[in-house]
C-alpha cells in the first residue's frame, strides 16, 4: 500500500512516517520545511528518515530505506499536487501539514488560508480525481472553542470557535464532509488534543518550558496556572492513525453509540485523539521539574486570547472502532521527552 503523507518534516509526520515505514508501508512525504520554527529541526527529523538533501519540487529517495522518498513542495501548488497524485497513485492520504498554533493566528492570519484552506483544498481535488481508498487529515482539539461540556465528544456543536486556527480546522471538517457527500471520497477527521514527545515542536510548552528552565529562565504561565490540557504522547497518535488506516468509512464500519450513523449513505468519519484526562497545567509543570531536579521560575500571567481554559478528550468511539485507547501517561512521557531533549542537544 502507498501513503501520501504531507507535513512529513513535522512533529507528528515525522513521528508518523517512521511508523508506518516499519510496517511496510510504501510511503512519500511531502513538506515545504518553512521556518516557522526551527528550520535545523525538520531538516534533521528528515536525516533521520534516510534524507540529506533536498531541491525544490524534485522527489529525492532516502539514502536508508527504499520505501520512503520525500518531496520539498507546497501544498499551494495546485498544479504540482495534482500532478502528483496523477504520477504516483496513492492508496491512502494523510494530510498532517498545515500552518499550526493558535496565537500565531493572530499576527499571521493569511498564512492559515493559503495552507490550511487553499492547500486542504488541493488535497480534498486530488483525492477526488484519483480514486483515493482513505484521506485521513489533522483536525484539532481546538474546534470546541468555547465549549464547557466535558469530556469534549464529536457529537457536541463546535460553531464557537475562538482562534482563526479553530475556524480553519473547522473548515476542514466541513470540506471534507462535503467531499465525502458529493463524491463519496471516504474521508476520516482527527481532533488531536495537545501533543507533546521527543522531536516536539518549540513552540509549545513542554519545549518552552524544558528550554526556558535549563537556562535558568522564567517560564510564562498562563491563566495563573489554572489551565487544563488532556495531553497527547506523540507515540498514541500515531499508533491510533496507523489502526485508522484500514478501517475505511462507509465500509467495515459500525459504530453503534454514535451520531455519526450518517455514515451509512455518507462515506466521513471524526475522532478525537487524546489521552482522556486531563492535567492541570501545574501539575504537568511539576512532571518536568521533577526530570530536570530543579524548581521552575513561574511568571504567572491572565489566560492569552484565543486560549480556552481546558480540554478533554471523549476517546470511547475511537475506542470502538480500534481497540485502541492511547496508553502514555503524563510521567513517562515527560520523561521521554526530557531524556531526548538533552540527548539532541547535547546537554
Amino acid at each position: 500500500m502507498k501513503v501520501f503523507i504531507t507535513g512529513t518534516a513535522g512533529f507528528i509526520g515525522y513521528h508518523l512516517t517512521k511508523k508506518l515505514l516499519g510496517e511496510g508501508y510504501e510511503v512519500l512525504g511531502l513538506d515545504n520545511v518553512n521556518d516557522y520554527y526551527d528550520v535545523r529541526l525538520k531538516t534533521d527529523r528528515l536525516s533521520d528518515c534516510g534524507i540529506y538533501r533536498m531541491e525544490q519540487g524534485s522527489i529525492t529517495k532516502s539514502d536508508t530505506d527504499e520505501k520512503y522518498s520525500f518531496l520539498k513542495a507546497d501544498l499551494g501548488d495546485s498544479d504540482r499536487i495534482s500532478d502528483l497524485f496523477e504520477k504516483e497513485k496513492f492508496d491512502v492520504v494523510i494530510n498532517l501539514a498545515a500552518q499550526a498554533g493558535v496565537r500565531y493566528s493572530l499576527e499571521n492570519p493569511q498564512t492559515y488560508i493559503d495552507s490550511n484552506i487553499t492547500g486542504f483544498l488541493n488535497i480534498l481535488e486530488g483525492c477526488r480525481h484519483n480514486g483515493i481508498k482513505h484521506l485521513i487529515y489533522a483536525s484539532s482539539s481546538s474546534v470546541y472553542g468555547s465549549n464547557t461540556e466535558m469530556p469534549f465528544s464529536t457529537n457536541d456543536r463546535v460553531d464557537n470557535p475562538v482562534s482563526l486556527y479553530a475556524a480553519s480546522k473547522k473548515s476542514n471538517e466541513l470540506m471534507a464532509h462535503t467531499y465525502s457527500h458529493l463524491f463519496g471520497i471516504p474521508t476520516t477527521g482527527l481532533r488531536f488534543f495537545t501533543v507533546y514527545g521527543p522531536w516536539g515542536r518549540p513552540d509549545m510548552a513542554l519545549f518552552l518550558f524544558t528550554k526556558a528552565m535549563i537556562e535558568k529562565k522564567p517560564i510564562d504561565v498562563y491563566n495563573y496556572g489554572e489551565m487544563g490540557r488532556d495531553f497527547t504522547f506523540v507515540g498514541d497518535i500515531v499508533e491510533g492513525i496507523s489502526k485508522l488506516i484500514p478501517k475505511i468509512p462507509g465500509t467495515s464500519m459500525g459504530l453503534k453509540n454514535s451520531a455519526q450513523s450518517e455514515k451509512v449513505s455518507v462515506p466521513y468519519n471524526l475522532f478525537n485523539i487524546g489521552y482522556g484526562s486531563p492535567v492541570k497545567l501545574l501539575d504537568f509543570i511539576k512532571e518536568i521539574e521533577k526530570n530536570l531536579g530543579y524548581s521552575a521560575q513561574k511568571n504567572l500571567m491572565p489566560i492569552q486570547p484565543g486560549d480556552v481554559p481546558r480540554t478533554w478528550a471523549d476517546v470511547e468511539d475511537l475506542f470502538e472502532l480500534t481497540d485502541f485507547r492511547p496508553k502514555v501517561s503524563v510521567e513517562e512521557g515527560v520523561r521521554l521527552f526530557i531524556e531526548w531533549f538533552k540527548d539532541y542537544y547535547r546537554l
